[in-house]
């Protein structure tokens, strides 16, 4: 017993000397993040998206974004690349393929679906399911993870490459690195212009444009907080801070038109990560480890309702994380919220009151 004992003892100090002495995939920096906000009055836990209907359950793989049309036909990406349609009677078909890793997703007023594809740039699917590639750089870089959009009424497409440096598989690099690498873009459809409009965020994750499209909001997945950049009046050009310190990560966000803001968080915060942020090397010996090793994030459905001025108005909860888990969009349509899921195997569809 005595020798094997020493035997587990030789070989885990062989593997730990191995971890540390190997190379590691990222360079990190501390980062102290700020107290997240409590889970109280508002945020206060409840199971209002257990109500929540699940279509396609079983059926599609992960509906990062999801995007409705004006027939009423659901409509999302899968980890395999296809963007499957799921019509109302609940057939679920493949409307187009991308071979790349379709995220954020809308139409646009020639009922066109514009994609955000991690791989292969901002796209462009016709109805009848062609694809048209709108951009895959900007300043001569590449764009890495190509992540989430929205459209001004112009028809201008605002939106973000989470990353310059890790693609959509490596994304867990870029939380431990905590650099910014994240960019905000416009897309203009008349002469194809491409513009930068924000650099250095960290991990650029979801865009939506206020009701009267004088400011764009830009989640900062990596921050736990929202970027507001101003398009329209004294501020244009500029950038604040609309909320900070939120509960969890944020990941899409979109307008309902109508003042309020659904924002998606893909679960809530994680006390060994903040902590583990303030010390550079053991998250560059995390690096080197198996993603299966690292913290996982805890099963939980949230979604939260902003007003224009980056108030809180409203929380839906799912703490078991069994019925809806890891959501990472929610878009208001016809009374309902849809809800996608990076991971997850369904769409949550959740009436609003």
């Amino acid at each position: 017993m005595n020798k094997l004992i020493l035997g587990l003892i030789g070989t885990l100090g062989i593997l730990i000397l191995m971890v540390v002495f190997i190379s590691a995939p990222i360079s990190p920096v501390a980062y102290a993040p700020s107290p997240p906000l409590e889970l109280s009055g508002v945020l206060t836990a409840n199971k209002l998206l257990q109500k929540a209907e699940l279509l396609a359950l079983g059926e599609i793989d992960g509906p990062e974004e999801v995007a409705v049309d004006s027939q009423g036909r659901i409509y999302g990406g899968t980890q395999d690349g296809k963007i499957m349609v799921l019509t109302s009677d609940g057939k679920l078909d493949v409307f187009a393929e991308t071979y790349g890793r379709p995220l954020g997703m809308q139409f646009d007023k020639n009922e066109n679906l514009i994609v955000c594809d991690a791989d292969k740039g901002l796209l462009s699917i016709n109805p009848q399911g062609k694809i048209t590639v709108l951009a895959a750089s900007a300043d001569n870089l590449p764009f890495k993870l190509t992540d989430a959009l929205d459209i001004a009424s112009d028809g201008t497409i605002y939106f973000t490459d989470a990353s310059s440096k890790y693609g959509h598989s490596e994304h867990l690099y870029d939380l431990l690195e905590s650099k910014p690498y994240g960019r905000l873009l416009s897309y203009h459809p008349d002469n194809g212009q491409i513009k930068v409009l924000l650099s250095e965020l960290y991990f650029a994750n979801g865009v939506a444009l206020s009701q009267e499209e004088d400011f764009l909001l830009v989640n900062e997945t990596y921050r736990y907080r929202i970027v507001r950049y101003w398009l329209r009046g004294p501020q244009a050009g500029t950038q604040d801070i609309f909320i900070d310190n939120l509960p969890g990560f944020p990941d899409n966000i979109s307008s309902n038109g109508q003042g309020t803001f659904w924002l998606a968080l893909f679960t809530v915060r994680n006390n060994v990560l903040d902590t583990l942020h303030a010390f550079p090397f053991l998250k560059t010996q995390m690096s080197k480890l198996p993603k299966a090793l690292w913290p996982k994030p805890q099963p939980y459905g949230l979604v939260l309702a902003l007003n224009e001025q980056g108030q809180i108005t409203q929380s839906l909860h799912e703490p078991t994380g069994q019925h809806l888990k890891e959501i990472t969009s929610a878009r208001e349509h016809d009374g309902y919220l849809y809800l996608g899921s990076l991971h997850n195997d369904r769409i949550g569809k959740y009436k609003l009151p």
